[in-house]
């Protein structure tokens, strides 16, 4: 079955489409990074301001590192002891990152996930996924399929249903030029 929702979840990402799956500690939104008007549609649908910028989820890091700067290799050790993990970190970008990935930050933040559906996900969709919590701007992120607002289920495009990995708490993130921890 997984299978099947995997495929079309893919093909919803690839027609610029919207998909609500589970992350590590809640449901999740996706899309294409590369699809800006896909982009747009996430942000109209979460009610949420475009300059907060967004998380992207891999399988690998080969599927992101275009988008970033390179940082120094004692950095890049910490983040590849972290993955694949719940931990995102945040980068300086490249001039390959556009910009509406970036909001009004000017960095991206990044995160090899374990969780085996978003890792399948992006392997089938052979590209990094937008990742953003399945609710509207200021609301409660939901932790089940359940949770996730009737109005916001109906409009995606596709469905990867799963269980989150059970954290109790959204993945920490760090910036990857100092370690700081941006969140617990």
């Amino acid at each position: 079955m997984a299978g099947a929702a995997i495929d079309t979840a893919v093909a919803a990402l690839r027609s610029g489409g919207i998909v609500l799956h589970p992350t590590e500690a809640v449901w999740g939104l996706a899309c294409d990074p590369m699809d800006g008007a896909a982009l747009d549609a996430v942000y109209a649908l979460k009610q949420r301001p475009t300059g907060k910028g967004v998380i992207l989820v891999a399988d690998a890091f080969s599927r992101v590192a275009h988008l970033l700067a390179p940082v120094a290799d004692d950095r890049m050790r910490a983040v590849r002891e972290s993955w694949p993990g719940p931990h995102t970190w945040v980068f300086p970008v490249s001039p390959a990152c556009p910009a509406w990935l970036t909001g009004d930050r000017g960095t991206l933040a990044v995160r090899v996930s374990a969780h085996p559906l978003v890792r399948a996900l992006s392997a089938a969709f052979e590209g990094a996924l937008v990742s953003t919590s399945a609710n509207r701007s200021g609301m409660p992120a939901p932790r089940t399929l359940a949770e996730v607002e009737p109005g916001l289920r109906a409009a995606v495009d596709a469905v990867v249903e799963g269980e989150t990995a059970h954290l109790s708490r959204p993945t920490v993130i760090r910036d990857v030029l100092t370690g700081e921890l941006l969140r617990d």
